[in-house]
């Protein structure tokens, strides 16, 4: 470990991260529970991210009453405060703790598809049980995984060090070149293209029911290696009984000759994956952006129009 990361201002972050090193030691149920109590709280904070949850389960969820969706976005925070105490589970856990709490399923499709000897992409999705997901998969086989690094050095050291030491190989998000050697190399890579995406090949895809700026990529990085596409998914049981995780078999005829009908395949694989568990899906993050400026304002984010020179409106001004 470097020196400097001893230094004065990274204490906070040495306080935190022994704080979470501690929250590991307890009993699993209590850590739900405290999870649980830890998004009560958050919800009833005055932050943005319960304006921004609350808002996408209206648009997804508008057969719901306002009364359903608020029970929803409870447990959705509830789910949050249990995803914070399993950073430091997934993290520092033994492996006996952490193995007697989770059952995967289909691991003999993720075997199959590695007997080609093309590489796989376990496509998945931003579920508050995503860091964990990864600590189960990697016991299955070696896994690399897509992540964006963090500017704070002390963090960043830790999360490689943390997600690596169980069998996990960390990909920088930008690093297209060691993410195609992975999968050339027949290795297993953990992808989720499921948030908003505005960069080069963004396209606009239906997310239940709502075109939104996507990333297509996972069509071309199949296509550029061939290897074989399985959706992965993870779910937390009720009353602390763990997880259940599931490696579906391989997607057929995929990619297609459309990027775009990829993606709204997977969309739609996602949203069966929300319907089974809503509280679990990472509804903080404002998924409903275009790719123009004409695309509504779903989080009345804009700034109000300024007046003209003669007392009228001007146009106005757009910031996605």
């Amino acid at each position: 470990m470097p020196i400097r990361l001893f230094t004065p201002r990274y204490w906070p972050t040495w306080l935190g991260l022994g704080l979470m090193r501690l929250l590991a030691f307890l009993p699993f149920g209590w850590q739900t529970q405290l999870g649980k109590g830890l998004g009560t709280v958050l919800l009833h904070l005055p932050t943005s991210i319960s304006r921004t949850a609350r808002r996408n389960l209206e648009l997804c969820l508008p057969a719901q009453s306002a009364g359903e969706r608020q029970e929803l976005l409870a447990a959705h925070f509830r789910s949050l405060g249990i995803s914070l105490f399993e950073i430091a589970f997934t993290w520092w856990a033994a492996p006996r703790r952490v193995n007697a709490l989770f059952r995967i399923e289909g691991g003999e499709n993720l075997h199959a598809a590695l007997a080609r000897g093309r590489g796989v992409i376990l496509l998945s999705a931003h579920f508050t049980t995503l860091e964990i997901s990864g600590r189960m998969l990697a016991s299955v086989h070696p896994t690399s995984f897509l992540y964006k690094p963090t500017k704070n050095a002390l963090l960043a050291w830790f999360l490689a060090r943390c997600r690596c030491k169980f069998g996990g190989n960390a990909i920088p998000r930008d690093d297209i070149r060691a993410l195609i050697g992975a999968l050339k190399n027949n290795e297993c890579v953990w992808y989720a293209p499921d948030q908003s995406y505005r960069k080069k090949g963004a396209q606009m895809v239906e997310w239940f029911g709502i075109p939104v700026a996507t990333n297509t990529f996972t069509s071309r990085l199949a296509r550029m290696t061939g290897a074989a596409v399985l959706p992965y998914f993870v779910e937390r049981l009720p009353d602390s009984q763990g997880y259940r995780a599931v490696i579906h078999p391989a997607l057929d005829n995929f990619p297609s000759a459309c990027p775009v009908a990829d993606a709204q395949r997977f969309n739609h694989l996602i949203e069966a994956q929300i319907r089974r568990c809503p509280d679990q899906y990472l509804w903080v993050h404002r998924r409903f952006k275009g790719l123009t400026a004409d695309y509504p304002d779903y989080y009345g984010r804009r700034p109000p129009e300024p007046l003209g020179m003669a007392g009228t409106t001007a146009a106005p001004v757009t910031r996605l």
